[in-house]
């Protein structure tokens, strides 16, 4: 599989630099040399302790992404160009976002004035809008899965784990996808994912943009989700004016989210 920059993938897309790299993937930055344009590639890299039949789950997870996305036009959603199979692996070819995800700039900058996180609030709660419209749930909604531009607009990105209406679902009984931090309680218990659970990760991804830390974090996964599980969420100290729409976005019941939500004028179909 290749690694190296210079690297020509599906004889057109060439290797510039790695963006980032996560536990089953890692983001280049491109270009392709047809159209002469930067693009963002997306690369599966499988961990070796996985069996044949979860890599062979894991890249049908990552073609269903590129499909998610492909039904997305939206200027806060970053779009796909193209998914292409190269040595037998699957490449999702991306818009590039020169941006920095919120992640790294709450660590490096400080949480954000409610003025600024509510700017960047809406941007993500209309991008959230625009994929449930086309039926789609994002299930990752997290601080490093928001980019933040030079001119500060929100991009959503990283639909690895998304699920659409009329697709199989990749995740087995029992088992979850998602960051602990910013997973909705009902997904912890093993319940459907919905848009009501979007909405909560969004809820704790706009707390943590608020207040540097998100709702539940804790030492460890476990101590994460048993705080989940059993408490309430700290109370935001910094979100002022935003304090109603995260504690609302954070609670327990779907619906209320789901009203919270259509009070900022969207849909929450």
């Amino acid at each position: 599989m290749a690694t190296e920059p210079g690297y020509v993938v599906a004889d057109r897309y060439r290797l510039l630099a790695v963006l980032g790299r996560g536990g089953m993937g890692t983001v280049w930055r491109g270009l392709d040399e047809r159209l002469g344009r930067t693009v963002a590639l997306k690369q599966i890299h499988p961990p070796d302790s996985l069996a044949t039949a979860e890599i062979s789950m894991l890249r049908l997870r990552m073609e269903r992404e590129a499909q998610a996305m492909a039904r997305i036009r939206h200027p806060g959603v970053v779009t796909v160009y193209d998914v292409v199979n190269h040595d037998d692996d699957p490449w999702i070819v991306m818009e590039y976002v020169p941006a920095r995800s919120l992640d790294h700039v709450v660590r490096d900058a400080g949480p954000m004035e409610p003025d600024r996180a509510a700017t960047m609030g809406l941007e993500i709660l209309e991008a959230l809008d625009a994929i449930h419209r086309c039926g789609i749930l994002h299930r990752d909604v997290k601080p490093s899965n928001v980019l933040i531009t030079a001119d500060g607009r929100a991009v959503l990105t990283d639909f690895g784990i998304a699920t659409f209406e009329g697709a199989h679902t990749l995740t087995r009984a029992g088992e979850f996808m998602g960051s602990p931090a910013y997973l909705a309680p009902e997904i912890a218990q093993g319940r459907q994912a919905s848009v009501g659970s979007d909405l909560w990760s969004f809820g704790a991804t706009l707390y943590y943009a608020l207040e540097g830390q998100a709702p539940y974090a804790r030492e460890s996964f476990i101590a994460t989700l048993a705080a989940l599980l059993t408490k309430p969420p700290r109370p935001p100290a910094r979100a002022g004016d935003l304090t109603a729409l995260v504690t609302g976005l954070l609670q327990r019941r779907r619906r209320a989210r789901r009203a919270c939500f259509r009070s900022y004028g969207l849909s929450a179909r």
